[in-house]
């Protein structure tokens, strides 16, 4: 067997995890995360121990003081590393969790995506995240589109290679049909693409950095006080459809969620039936506060004498 060192690590590791069929970025990922670890130690990688991967979680969590989601991606590459090319099974790795904190998505109310996008100068960018709300699609997926995953006689979009790996179908609402047809005719990109939002070139699909910038633009535009990614997108068509009394078990299948528990989320969020929560804490707290002379009135009037025992 070919000895792991510092020269060939990245060359094997890269090796497994297409065998295992992870998608590019997390390939990258789990690259950048085992370089770092191995600059730090400045070992070669057989010459390593366990010791070492307890050390530099410690490293990250209390010297560094990096995030949960920074620190378990830094763990879920060591275990493969250690494990599948090393083959290394130290109890270590049954230690290592990272706790990461439960934070509920920030969401866009139906106009605050409407003036959002409204600020959107740039046809193309416009139309795309607009098809990312409408569809409901991480940025991925969006920018994955052809012309041919859409349907439009029976109103459905097929969604390629989703998160997993998996397939989906979602309704194509048919005002965006109207839309994606308008932009299709005006900008006709490179006639030979079959993307949907190809790049100039037309040989790939736009970056997805540029539609982020765009995206971050037009917040800034919109003056909207919320930390909003293309991604709240995602979620607030999920919301919407919450509040428009779309079953959770649906909104889990448009999603390509796998637990149901991921899509719950959403329930935390929408403001259905917030209506007479309010009135309930007003009527609630209106007594209370009210001015202490309203409140000596109102008992003298309504309440009989107090009965002197």
């Amino acid at each position: 067997m070919t000895r792991i060192t510092l020269g060939n690590w990245q060359h094997r590791m890269s090796q497994d995890m297409r065998l295992v069929d992870y998608r590019p970025r997390t390939q990258e990922a789990y690259l950048l995360a085992t370089r770092l670890f191995l600059e730090h130690v400045g070992r070669e990688p057989e010459d390593l121990s366990e010791d070492d991967v307890r050390a530099y979680a410690l490293h990250l969590r209390d010297e560094r003081q990096q995030s949960a989601s920074y620190r378990n991606i830094a763990v879920c590459a060591l275990r493969f590393f250690f494990q599948r090319t090393l083959g290394c099974e130290w109890p270590v790795f049954d230690l290592l969790r990272v706790q990461k904190p439960k934070t509920l998505p920030e969401v866009l109310s139906k106009s605050e995506v409407r003036g959002l996008l409204a600020q959107v100068r740039h046809p193309q960018r416009r139309v795309a995240l607009t098809t990312i709300y409408g569809l409901g699609l991480r940025l991925g997926e969006a920018l994955r589109l052809e012309t041919s995953h859409l349907d439009s006689e029976r109103l459905v979009v097929a969604v390629r290679s989703g998160k997993g790996a998996k397939d989906r179908t979602v309704p194509l609402p048919r005002p965006l049909l109207q839309l994606l047809r308008a932009y299709w005719r005006s900008e006709r990109p490179a006639s030979s693409t079959r993307l949907l939002f190809p790049a100039a070139s037309g040989e790939r699909a736009i970056d997805e950095t540029t539609l982020q910038k765009t995206f971050t633009a037009a917040m800034r535009e919109s003056r909207l006080q919320k930390h909003a990614t293309i991604h709240t997108l995602r979620h607030s068509y999920a919301t919407h459809l919450v509040e428009a009394g779309v079953s959770l078990r649906v909104i889990q299948s448009l999603l390509g969620h796998a637990h149901l528990r991921t899509t719950e989320v959403y329930l935390h969020v929408t403001t259905v039936g917030s209506e007479h929560v309010q009135q309930a804490v007003d009527l609630l707290l209106t007594d209370l506060l009210a001015p202490s002379a309203e409140r000596t009135d109102s008992a003298t009037s309504s309440t009989p004498p107090a009965v002197r025992r």
